[in-house]
């Protein structure tokens, strides 16, 4: 058994630990409100420029809209991942999670897309360090990386990573790109997902909104308009990516730290009991010297 000394010594620095824990359980869930409300902001932007971009493809389908670059379905060659991950660790198994998604989706997209028994290539972008990382580590293809995004991606962030993509895309350098990120659901619950970012699937539109379809007008004309979207929509994507991501990520920081402090207090209780039991002994063991100290000299 330690000894008392040793026993306090493992309390107060357990202690210090719970403090800074707690501390950093404090920051993150400040910081996670900012980014829910980030969230929350930007949804309607994106659920607006969603409906637009599905109410132009269904009215421009007499117009071959199938023949803009950006939609073309070709034979699958090479798939790219874009995988985004938090920067930064103490989030709990979120970057692990997100990066096991990555590479299951890659696999189950190359085999589903398999021709005369050859598997098409990948090759993937990171965003995060976290999923640069594990790209390095597992020695896949990388493409490019993006690290040091902060706490709160920029637009300028999701439109730098969306240029690589449609460049590569559009020089046929790849014919698939896949988006795998943190969906944010509550401040407990983080699912990670894969999306189909290129060829660019047109969102479904709903009966109500096909109704209302053919009361707009639009100058210039509607195919001009959906080419001309088509980009900011793939931008769009990968900002409300990586806005989601983040909060993902401070929520499960906040969650692992809570996790920690709580463990730490726990620890210290077991200590402190452990330490009691010791003081005990001690104390019984000197009473029974005394008592048989004192015996002996009445002998």
């Amino acid at each position: 058994m330690s000894s008392v000394r040793e026993l306090r010594r493992r309390i107060k620095s357990i202690k210090n630990i719970a403090k800074m824990t707690k501390a950093m359980q404090m920051v993150a869930s400040s910081k996670m409100r900012r980014a829910q409300e980030r969230v929350q902001q930007s949804q309607p932007y994106a659920e607006q420029l969603r409906q637009l971009v599905a109410r132009l493809a269904q009215t421009s389908e007499d117009e071959k809209i199938t023949e803009l670059e950006l939609l073309q379905q070709r034979p699958m060659r090479v798939i790219c991942m874009i995988v985004i991950t938090p920067d930064r660790n103490l989030c709990g198994a979120l970057p692990s999670n997100i990066n096991r998604k990555a590479m299951a989706e890659t696999r189950s997209a190359q085999t589903s897309h398999m021709r005369s028994g050859a598997r098409p290539d990948s090759s993937f972008i990171a965003v995060g360090k976290r999923g640069r990382d594990f790209i390095v580590r597992t020695e896949q293809p990388l493409l490019a990386e993006f690290t040091n995004y902060g706490d709160w991606p920029a637009l300028s962030d999701a439109t730098a990573i969306a240029r690589i993509a449609v460049d590569a895309f559009l020089k046929q350098e790849v014919d698939l790109v896949l988006l795998t990120y943190s969906h944010y659901v509550s401040t407990l619950s983080q699912q990670p997902e894969t999306i189909q970012l290129l060829p660019i699937q047109a969102p479904t539109v709903d009966k109500s909104e096909s109704r209302q379809a053919d009361d707009y007008l639009y100058e210039p004309d509607q195919q001009r308009i959906f080419a001309a979207l088509l980009p900011r929509y793939i931008d769009i994507q990968i900002y409300q990516a990586l806005l989601e991501t983040a909060a993902s990520q401070q929520s499960a920081q906040m969650v692992a730290m809570k996790n920690a402090t709580d463990n730490a207090n726990e620890l210290v209780q077991d200590l402190t009991l452990v330490m009691n039991k010791a003081r005990q002994e001690i104390i019984t063991m000197q009473l029974l010297e005394i008592v048989a100290g004192a015996e002996s000299f009445d002998r």
